[in-house]
C-alpha cells in the first residue's frame, strides 16, 4: 500500500510522502497546530526536531507516511511508525494534520485506513494514537475506526499534554 497512489474524488490525491514535500507538510501541520493552539511548548507535532525532515523519518523500516494533495498542493497527511519505548508489535498513527478547505471529505479516514493496513502489513498488531479532547472530530473518527480509550499512554512520545489516549487491535 505505502507505494501505490490512491485517486481520490475530484483533484485531491492520496499518496506516499517524497522528499520534495517536506517543507509543505511542515507548513501543514505548523498551519493546523496554531489554528488549534498546539504548541511546541506542550510536547505537541509542531514541537517535533524531525518536523521539516519527515521524509527521512518515515523513509525508515516500518514506517510510512501519506499526503494529501489538492490541485498539486499539499494539504494534508498522515503517518504510521514504530511506538517507540513499547512493545514492538505496537505502532502509532502519527501527525494526522488536514487544512479546514478539506476536512469532512472523508480523507482523513481514508489515510487511517491505508496507515492500519500498512501497520498489519509490517506484522503489527496494535496501534496506539494520542490527541487532545478538543479535537472532537478527530476522535469520533478514530472511534468509528475501533479505536478504544485508554488511561495510561504508552510509549515515550513526549506529547505531554495529549491527554486522550487510544488503541487498536490489528
Amino acid at each position: 500500500m505505502q507505494n501505490n497512489a490512491l485517486s481520490m474524488t475530484g483533484e485531491l490525491r492520496l499518496r506516499p510522502l517524497q522528499e520534495k514535500d517536506n517543507p509543505a507538510i511542515a507548513r501543514v501541520i505548523r498551519e493546523v497546530s496554531a489554528e488549534f493552539g498546539l504548541t511546541a511548548d506542550k510536547g505537541y507535532t509542531v514541537a517535533d526536531p524531525n518536523l521539516d525532515a519527515l521524509f527521512q523519518l518515515y523513509s525508515q523500516p516500518r514506517h510510512a507516511y501519506w499526503v494529501v494533495e489538492q490541485d498539486g498542493q499539499v494539504v494534508g497527511g498522515g503517518g504510521i511508525a514504530p511506538l517507540t519505548c513499547s512493545d514492538p508489535d505496537i505502532c502509532e498513527l502519527q501527525k494526522m494534520y488536514f487544512l479546514p478547505g478539506i476536512r469532512g471529505k472523508g480523507l482523513a479516514r481514508q489515510l487511517a485506513l491505508s496507515a492500519l493496513d500498512f501497520a498489519r502489513e509490517q506484522g503489527f498488531t496494535r496501534c496506539y494514537l494520542e490527541t487532545t479532547a478538543f479535537l472532537k472530530d478527530a476522535i469520533a473518527l478514530y472511534e468509528r475506526l475501533g479505536f478504544t480509550h485508554i488511561d495510561a499512554p504508552l510509549g515515550c512520545t513526549g506529547h505531554v499534554d495529549c491527554e486522550v489516549r487510544m488503541l487498536k487491535t490489528l
